[in-house]
């Protein structure tokens, strides 16, 4: 009876062990979470030169990061986390949007990232929308894999429609909270990756996974560069961010080359950043905050 039990005992240990998910190592997530779970976001304004129809734009950026108890099985924020048990999952969610103008009529973009953040997996969620005066598009990918995603693409472009999307690779707008969990979560090298979604937007190219190239450089004493060249040498992103924790993001840089040779660069420079709960200010009297952020738009 004793050795049976000895049995089972094992057999569910093994079990156990090989049906939990990887954890990322080497964070000291007791200190981390003094930033992170403190119940607040972090938001910081740009200034934004976005490269748009062949012209350089002025604009406004802004990054949201934030902390979220996240659905597995319906990959959305849960409502009631404390009775979610085990389909609940830490995850750093980043909101990135851009305003700017083209002629006459604005563009209102924003992309949303949700990364795990004690669970050493890709990100579980990507969506960006795109709104301007000829009409919108909506973007979501959904990890359904370890490095395999599925989504949809609704567009106003009669040759995009509405379809359906199937590729596999690591996001490009992964690397973004990979940053600010560690960077040391940056796979560096060679690695299958697919371009942004706000790139694809901009190029209406078919959304496919390509070898990119990723390193990570001092710039300065208190700064790091994250560089992303892909093969083709169409595209080459740059993050500037703080060596220290909570490794603040600091600049970005966009370079696109053009079937035609032309070199679109867009160009992203942080003016201020607050720690707040920004989702309880949401009175008239609250909106001194948007000064201290010198957000415009």
């Amino acid at each position: 009876m004793k050795k049976s039990l000895t049995i089972l005992f094992l057999i569910a240990t093994i079990s156990f062990s090989c049906s939990k998910a990887p954890q990322r190592e080497n964070i000291n997530f007791e200190e981390w979470g003094k930033y992170w779970f403190q119940g607040k976001a972090e938001i910081s304004s740009f200034d934004l030169e976005q490269y748009r129809y062949g012209e350089a734009r002025e604009g406004e950026a802004v990054l949201i990061f934030v902390t979220e108890d996240f659905s597995r099985k319906k990959q959305v924020k849960l409502d009631y986390p404390q009775e979610a048990g085990k389909d609940k999952i830490s995850v750093l969610k980043m909101n990135q949007t851009r305003d700017f103008v083209t002629g006459i009529y604005p563009y209102h973009m924003m992309l949303s990232a949700f990364t795990p953040t004690k669970e050493k997996s890709q990100g579980l969620k990507f969506t960006s929308s795109v709104q301007e005066w000829c009409g919108q598009s909506f973007t979501q990918l959904n990890l359904n894999g370890q490095d395999s995603y599925s989504g949809k693409l609704f567009s106003y472009f009669e040759k995009e429609g509405d379809q359906s999307i199937s590729l596999a690779g690591m996001a490009e707008d992964d690397l973004w909270n990979l940053i600010r969990i560690s960077p040391n979560e940056i796979p560096i090298g060679s690695v299958m990756m697919f371009p942004s979604l706000f790139y694809q937007r901009f190029s209406h190219h078919e959304l496919a996974a390509e070898e990119a190239f990723i390193r990570v450089q001092d710039i300065s004493n208190d700064r790091k560069q994250l560089e992303l060249t892909y093969s083709s040498g169409s595209r080459v992103l740059k993050i500037d961010f703080e060596k220290d924790f909570p490794h603040e993001i600091m600049a970005w840089e966009e370079s696109q080359t053009k079937s035609n040779g032309q070199k679109e660069v867009t160009k992203a420079r942080r003016k201020a950043v607050k720690v707040i709960d920004y989702w309880t200010r949401n009175a008239v009297e609250d909106e001194f905050l948007r000064e201290e952020l010198k957000l415009k738009y």
